[in-house]
């Protein structure tokens, strides 16, 4: 038996699927199929790629539960989505399946067993916040394993609509940025501002910050003429101590009523790095799965149809292509122009780029930042990302407690040396840092190369993708972007 997990309706659809033995064998993205960002629709074609990996005979998991979404809709006077986890995911899609028995799971429950099952951990305190379940926007559960069987309870949720992943998207949209899209980039324009709007939100939008009690329901919005006349820098900065402020009160309820000392944290708000450098105050060991939203909680639907602790290396699980680690040719390209595209091996599941669908340059230029902004023709303030040898991270980051590697890009760390890394250092001196362990991976191998040839020890490392598209998934995408950006894409 293989174990389908299933996430479509919303936004960001995934299909995961894990054997029997507890190995993934699959885990991605729908938009990396329709080129259609954030798609919450499945399609054929992600179903085929993940049948090549895993044959039949199938068991789905969905990731939530409709009928408690359609009751939440009633008692909020909502606009109702009928339709059961079957006709969600499609008759047709099910068909190609050989129909098979279609399971049903709690939505934050989904998230919880994608953080918890693929983690280290034989026991944590899970906290899960995003921007609504079914109707829980908040879960703190206790999490551990019970002759091999991942077992959890529920100790603490926050109900609908009291959310605080819901007043990052209203904030989000209140500075003109596309909410469940461009939160990151709010994130990045806090660093241009100053928190100076703080106490009018908390006296505005909020009944009670430490309980996360909101007057308004942020669904819809924030109230028409919120911070009129502001500087949208000043509201992002705002909105991100606001948000931080949020998180750590549940974090601090979240040590104080859980049994481990262990934090497994899921949910779409667990992609803010900014705030995740705080984590470490209230836990001693972290894990964030590379793909806490939605998506990944397509892989938490499996997961709980497995049972029991998932076999994790790596986030590299999606689409293939084929071929040995280009490192070589990666390295001459850098050397040659300072910027090149990889697509090479199988796609990172998760937002971020890991090195296998990864615009990569030379870190040390003055000029780079603003090169790489062009080619992805993006917003001067726009940060990017370091990749480095996990072994060289704390010479040159001063890494958040309770982190002492990112292997996923989860957080970020002020850098100690930002004139000499110019392309790879925010506005506030910090980077959002990727470190790479002795894994035997293709970006570990180009990192060691790299490293002996220019004694730079890391790379700036961006998602490969056209403006308004998701990254760059087959080979046909990579020819796409050659064309259109001139920048060389090596497999």
């Amino acid at each position: 038996m293989n174990y389908i997990g299933i996430s479509n309706g919303f936004h960001d659809a995934g299909v995961s699927v894990v054997d029997q033995n507890g190995n993934i064998l699959f885990a991605s993205h729908s938009e990396r199929y329709t080129k259609h960002k954030h798609d919450k629709e499945l399609s054929h074609a992600i179903i085929q790629d993940a049948m090549r990996y895993a044959p039949g005979p199938y068991e789905v998991h969905y990731y939530e539960r409709p009928w408690m979404t359609m009751l939440r809709q009633l008692r909020a006077g909502q606009r109702i989505d009928f339709g059961t986890a079957k006709t969600r995911i499609g008759r047709d899609i099910l068909k190609v399946l050989n129909d098979p028995k279609v399971i049903t799971h709690e939505h934050h429950l989904s998230h919880a067993a994608a953080g918890f099952q693929t983690s280290p951990f034989n026991d944590a305190t899970v906290v899960v916040i995003d921007a609504i379940g079914e109707i829980d926007t908040i879960s703190i559960w206790d999490a551990w394993y019970e002759n091999g069987i991942a077992k959890y309870k529920k100790i603490y949720s926050k109900k609908y609509p009291h959310s605080i992943g819901l007043y990052y998207s209203a904030m989000t949209a209140r500075v003109g940025l596309k909410p469940l899209d461009e939160e990151y980039i709010l994130m990045g324009m806090a660093a241009y501002g100053k928190p100076i709007y703080f106490n009018q939100i908390e006296r505005q939008l909020l009944d009670n910050s430490t309980n996360v009690d909101f007057k308004e329901n942020l669904h819809i919005g924030v109230p028409e003429g919120f911070l009129d006349g502001a500087d949208d820098m000043d509201i992002a900065s705002s909105t991100q101590a606001m948000v931080e402020y949020l998180i750590q009160n549940i974090m601090g309820k979240a040590r104080m009523l859980g049994k481990s000392r262990n934090l497994v944290y899921g949910g779409g708000v667990a992609l803010n790095c900014l705030a995740n450098r705080l984590l470490g105050d209230y836990f001693q060991n972290i894990w964030i799965m590379p793909n806490p939203g939605d998506c990944g909680s397509s892989l938490g639907a499996a997961a709980l149809g497995y049972g029991k602790k998932l076999n994790w290396t790596d986030a590299f699980l999606g689409h293939e292509i084929e071929g040995p680690y280009p490192s070589n040719k990666i390295i001459d390209e850098l050397l040659t122009n300072k910027i090149v595209g990889v697509a090479s091996g199988r796609a990172e599941f998760g937002p971020r780029a890991l090195g296998t669908r990864s615009l990569l340059a030379d870190p040390r230029g003055d000029t780079i930042k603003d090169k790489v902004n062009e080619i992805k023709r993006r917003q001067k303030f726009r940060p990017f990302a370091p990749v480095i040898l996990e072994e060289h991270v704390h010479q040159y980051f001063d890494m958040p407690r309770g982190w002492n590697d990112s292997r996923y890009m989860q957080v970020i760390a002020r850098c100690r040396h930002p004139d000499l890394f110019p392309a790879i250092v925010h506005h506030d001196g910090t980077s959002r840092v990727q470190t790479v362990p002795k894994d035997g991976s293709g970006i570990r191998d180009l990192l060691e190369k790299w490293y002996v040839l220019t004694e730079c020890p890391m790379l700036l490392n961006t998602s490969l993708n056209i403006r308004g598209e998701p990254m760059v998934n087959d080979r046909h995408d990579a020819n796409r972007f050659e064309m259109l950006y001139n920048v060389k894409v090596i497999s």
